[in-house]
């Protein structure tokens, strides 16, 4: 599937670089998400239905995931990041069973230790998740990196990025198998 962005985009979701990849590369089509420390008064929502992925190397450990140990890091930036992936959500909502999120481990590279980690953070278990279909952009959108992408936030505003095509990484067929996996676990 290719397709071109049509509007503006200006929202961009942290998350770690090595999970960017994970999306990027097809490994995982689930995000999921407690959210920041600097959330705000509404707290972490997926927002958005359309967002480009924005990489972080902050609490950046490989050991969280469930990713060979040989995997490579991509390299951390000095003073512009690169965007290569963008997102559209299926699907979004609060899960409050931790046997549905151990069920979805097919979906993401999280390590199961962290899932449960995130889901007993703070007074309600639970976590936001998210099915999305990732898009590679091309060309990559380069920026120069800014004190204001920073901080413990999940959602950062970006200058308007427009006119990239978006080229989906997994196929029509393997979405549409992912999608029926993940609402036999999310609806069951």
């Amino acid at each position: 599937m290719k397709g071109w962005i049509k509007i503006a985009m200006t929202a961009a979701y942290k998350e770690w670089a090595i999970v960017c990849e994970a999306l990027g590369s097809g490994q995982q089509s689930v995000i999921l998400r407690k959210g920041g420390i600097a959330e705000g008064r509404g707290g972490f929502s997926f927002r958005e239905e359309q967002f480009l992925l924005f990489p972080t190397w902050f609490h950046e450990q490989l050991e969280k995931t469930r990713l060979p140990a040989g995997t490579v890091l991509p390299p951390e930036p000095v003073d512009q990041v690169e965007l290569r992936y963008g997102a559209t959500v299926d699907w979004s909502g609060w899960v409050d069973d931790l046997e549905k999120l151990r069920r979805l481990e097919g979906l993401h590279v999280l390590a199961g230790n962290v899932v449960e980690e995130r889901f007993h953070y703070e007074a309600q278990p639970g976590l936001h998740v998210a099915l999305v279909r990732i898009f590679r952009l091309e060309p990559p959108v380069r920026l120069r990196l800014e004190k204001r992408y920073g901080g413990c936030r999940s959602w950062v505003e970006l200058p308007e990025i427009f006119g990239n095509a978006w080229v989906s990484v997994i196929s029509d067929e393997e979405h549409e198998r992912r999608r029926d996996c993940f609402f036999r676990v999310i609806m069951g």
